[in-house]
């Protein structure tokens, strides 16, 4: 016998698929860890370390013919560097590929020979691109176990998608952080219909956690105008599909996770026509109110809707809010701060989605104050033609606030054409970008053209948006009428407004202290409070600062203290222009070390050597 025959047979290598079953039996719940499993990325000694555009190049021959089969794929990425490091590339690399029809059925085969017996990441991932283009529902169980495993959460989602997007649902919250949303995702992964109904409406939603992106998988995962409709007279769980829809359109997340849900303008129509079943509370009234304002002047606006439906819609909605038993909800005295709040702002705002022009002309500036209890942010929404332009063309922040686009008179339209930034990302320009428009004068018109979108690093085609233009008399008249409409505005908000116009007309007021402005408004978190910040440098005053580049950020909280905002603010500048603010401010800003070098106390609540801080400037 041939000493070589004698010998075991190399095991080979377990398929990637199959590992992802066994971890899955081996859970103790049925579900993937926090994040989902994770394959550690295997190294073998003299590993090529490919650089990326050589890698991408080994991708494309390996790739060059399709080959026939999942082993000789194996090879050729083995025999070219192709490690599993590089899948997202081969994720991109197989997206690219030209797949001319005659050979769809080949490519398919191949996507599901390597999803199901791969056994190198980089392989599975070439299978799973293939059937992100080509999958079947056959493909649906195998692509939903291999999204388990942290590589591969993202394209089998991406996959799954097309297929079923409850499935595609169910898996993306799986590999999601949120201990909040396992006990749903458990019932969910058990086909158990009576628990999932009653974790839908148990999971805890004051936390702040439960994204937009999170609230449409719940809503896919739950197929919830289905559920509503087998729970018609449940009213927790109307209420709480009233809450998802309000999650899934607020505009500081991703707009386009409302957009992407194919099934919104129905399940609108459920929540909506239902309202009336709902008990008058101040959560249901400040969700309905939500909901209005999204379907007045927000992401709502740009569904695909029914010719007349939205209109109709809204305006059920105005009538039922309008009831007594609903109006009287606002009508809070004393008792909890936050509802207080809340109340007010419901007193403000409960009209305003209703009342928009019929007739309004080409543009419309609507001034959006949100649910305080969710949201701290106030929009000047841009409508053209009754659209909102900014979710349209720019996914990534809301419209920016009336402090910057209308108090600065940044919407004018001068003599000179002028770049105008419209909304930046929620994360800061400088990581996700911002979208610009240059406004000019053309005789007796307004031109909004050249819009442009900044995004650093990023491969994203923007939208392509045309030039608008618009009557000039007309664009004066509603520019005019958004700068002096105070009317969603609130006395904190008032007093931040009149402190800063007081600081730009007698900057000195400042000055004299060393210190120049920095951000004011309504406090981010307690908007019945005025903040003051400015930056602190020795020897500003006198010409000659000391480390203006290393400056010292102070914050002063005004608190609402019931009196007209024209008192209240006539009183901080009357302090300000006799009493140093360094005395009165706290440090809120710059470094410790900074701090410490100027005899400042550094703030207990900050984060490492540099205080966490609202990015500069940025009022809402």
């Amino acid at each position: 016998m041939n000493p070589e025959e004698g010998r075991a047979a190399p095991a080979l290598p377990l398929a990637l698929y199959d590992r992802a079953l066994s971890l899955l039996h081996q859970s103790p719940d049925g579900l993937p860890p926090r994040r989902g499993h994770s394959l550690a990325e295997r190294r073998e000694p003299g590993d090529p370390q490919l650089p990326w555009d050589e890698a991408r190049k080994a991708i494309r021959a390996a790739l060059d013919p399709l080959p026939d089969d999942s082993a000789t794929l194996h090879r050729r990425f083995a025999r070219l560097g192709v490690r599993d490091r590089h899948r997202h590339l081969v994720h991109s690399t197989v997206a690219g590929l030209a797949l001319p029809a005659g050979q769809w059925t080949a490519a398919r085969s191949l996507g599901r020979a390597l999803t199901r017996t791969g056994t190198t990441v980089s392989a599975v991932a070439s299978g799973i691109a293939l059937l992100v283009r080509l999958g079947e529902p056959e493909d649906i169980p195998y692509l939903s176990t291999l999204g388990l495993l942290r590589e591969f959460t993202g394209p089998a989602v991406e996959a799954l998608e097309r297929l079923d997007r409850q499935a595609a649902g169910v898996v993306s919250l799986a590999a999601r952080p949120h201990d909040e949303l396992r006990p749903l995702v458990r019932a969910l992964c058990a086909r158990d219909q009576r628990a999932v109904q009653e974790e839908l409406t148990a999971f805890p939603v004051s936390s702040g956690r439960v994204g937009a992106a999170d609230a449409r998988r719940v809503v896919e995962a739950v197929r919830l105008p289905r559920l509503l409709d087998r729970h018609p007279s449940d009213t927790a769980l109307l209420a709480r599909a009233s809450r998802l829809l309000v999650w899934m359109g607020r505009s500081h997340d991703d707009p386009t996770d409302l957009l992407a849900y194919r099934d919104a303008p129905e399940l609108y129509e459920r929540v909506v026509t239902r309202a009336g079943l709902l008990p008058p509370s101040l959560d249901n009234h400040a969700a309905l109110l939500s909901l209005a304002l999204d379907l007045s002047s927000g992401t709502g606006v740009l569904l695909d809707w029914p010719p007349g439906r939205r209109t109709a819609l809204l305006e059920s909605l105005g009538r039922l809010l309008a009831e007594p038993r609903w109006a009287s909800t606002a009508d809070i005295a004393g008792g909890d701060a936050d509802d207080g709040v809340r109340a007010r702002w419901i007193r403000r705002t409960g009209r305003r989605p209703f009342a928009l022009p019929a007739t309004a002309g080409r543009l419309h500036v609507e001034m959006v104050a949100g649910d305080p209890a969710h949201s701290k942010q106030v929009e000047a929404r841009i409508l053209i033609d009754g659209r909102p332009i900014v979710p349209a063309v720019f996914t990534h922040g809301p419209v920016n606030s009336p402090d910057l686009l209308l108090e600065d008179g940044h919407l004018r339209a001068g003599p000179e054409p002028r770049e105008v930034q419209l909304a930046e990302a929620r994360c800061t320009e400088g990581c996700c970008g911002a979208l610009y428009v240059t406004i000019r004068r053309d005789g007796d018109q307004v031109v909004w053209e050249n819009w442009r979108r900044s995004m650093s690093g990023s491969r994203e085609t923007p939208p392509e948006v045309l030039p608008h233009r618009f009557d000039a008399a007309a664009y004066d008249a509603e520019i005019a009428r958004a700068e002096t409409d105070r009317s969603w505005s609130w006395r904190a908000r008032a007093v931040a407004r009149l402190i800063k116009a007081g600081l730009i007309e007698t900057p000195d007021l400042l000055s004299r202290w060393d210190a120049s402005r920095g951000w004011i408004s309504s406090g981010l978190e307690d908007p019945d409070v005025t903040v003051v910040t400015f930056w602190y440098v020795p020897g500003l005053a006198s010409g000659t600062p000391d480390g203006a580049d290393s400056p010292l950020q102070f914050r002063w909280d005004i608190p609402d203290d019931g009196t007209p905002p024209e008192t209240q603010a006539a009183a901080a500048l009357r302090r300000l222009a006799d009493e140093d603010p360094r005395t009165y401010g706290r440090v809120c800003g710059g470094t410790r070390k900074r701090a410490q070098e100027l005899g400042f106390p550094w703030p207990p609540q900050a984060v490492g050597g540099r205080r966490r801080q609202p990015p500069e400037p940025r009022p809402r």
